[in-house]
């Protein structure tokens, strides 16, 4: 997926470059910045010394020497005072000049810390705002896949509001998976099928159907394919393919095979990916799962995050993997 976040040492990091948060001598310090040039060995630094420094918000390029990285983009984040001394603008200055550094070099991968979030002090829930909200802008308008590494849970925060709405909405949506399903249905009167029977949410009574009946439902059901359904899904947004599969955090390559195959099958976070790019509602999100042969439900944490942000309106697919990593849940993409 062009957008990942991954719990990892960014030294190990097998991608084109690495970004550094560095300071400005650009000689090497604590934190990341040590840690990579320990991995790298003393030609960085030497390369380092003939860069002349580096400013705030600025960023330089050197090679990667023993990293499994081909470059280090050398960057300096912002030291956090109050949030009203430009912090933010430097921040992001921070993310845009190491992407348009990579671009300029080819780079086709790319992996981020999240820079100013450890001894600068920028707070950490803000900081990956921040790294999402401009990557996922460049991810818009560039092909490249793009990692926000993160070495320990504790290196990573998303707003605690955030976190506690829908902590309380996976309480209140979660059903147990020993849960016996007809029994449920009765008591929330709720609809049930199965080859046999089915209640009906009006009357919340049992009623008799035949197999025969049943088979000639799912046959008539069977349509179009996902791919099918997607491509026509893009027609009637007036989306662009590019604008639905960037949208969806989905390589180009990925669309393509789902494109030229209309059997092609998903997997599910595929699948809700693109849901959430097309901005479907829950319903319509459940209808493209099925031609997948997939379903929302409530004894998956997943699923339930994926419910909680469609109801809420929230089709950001960057934020609502935010959420899915802190709950430490699959990411939506390819």
């Amino acid at each position: 997926m062009p957008l990942e976040i991954v719990r990892n040492d960014i030294t190990k990091m097998k991608v084109d470059a690495i970004v550094n948060a560095a300071n400005q001598s650009l000689l090497g310090g604590g934190g990341v910045d040590g840690a990579i040039h320990r991995a790298a060995g003393k030609g960085l630094l030497t390369e380092c010394r003939t860069l002349g420094g580096c400013k705030t918000g600025e960023a330089k390029i050197t090679g990667g020497y023993n990293l499994p990285a081909k470059y280090v983009i050398h960057t300096v984040g912002p030291v956090y005072k109050d949030g009203k001394q430009g912090e933010k603008a430097l921040l992001e200055s921070c993310y845009r000049e190491s992407l348009a550094l990579a671009k300029k070099r080819g780079c086709e991968t790319i992996a981020f810390p999240l820079i100013s979030s450890g001894v600068y002090g920028y707070p950490k829930d803000q900081a990956l705002k921040v790294a999402i909200d401009v990557i996922s802008g460049f991810l818009l308008e560039n092909e490249m896949t793009v990692y926000i590494v993160i070495f320990d849970k504790a290196a990573y925060k998303i707003s605690e509001k955030l976190f506690t709405d829908i902590a309380e909405f996976i309480d209140d949506n979660y059903v147990d998976t020993h849960t016996d399903y007809r029994r449920e249905s009765i008591r929330l009167c709720a609809p049930f099928s199965a080859s046999a029977g089915s209640f009906t949410a009006d009357h919340c009574e049992y009623k008799e159907i035949s197999v025969e009946d049943d088979l000639d439902t799912r046959i008539k059901q069977i349509d179009e394919s996902f791919s099918q359904m997607l491509l026509r899904k893009i027609d009637e947004k007036g989306m662009t393919d590019a604008q639905c599969y960037k949208k969806a955090n989905i390589d180009r390559k990925l669309f393509s095979k789902i494109r030229s195959d209309i059997h092609y099958k998903p997997s599910k976070t595929t699948a809700i990916a693109f849901a959430i790019s097309l901005e479907l509602s829950l319903e319509e999100t459940e209808d493209l799962l099925r031609k997948a042969g997939f379903a929302l439900s409530h004894s998956n944490k997943f699923d339930i995050i994926i419910e909680y942000f469609i109801s809420k309106g929230n089709y950001n697919i960057f934020e609502i993997n935010e959420a899915l990593f802190a709950f430490d849940q699959s990411l939506l993409g390819a």
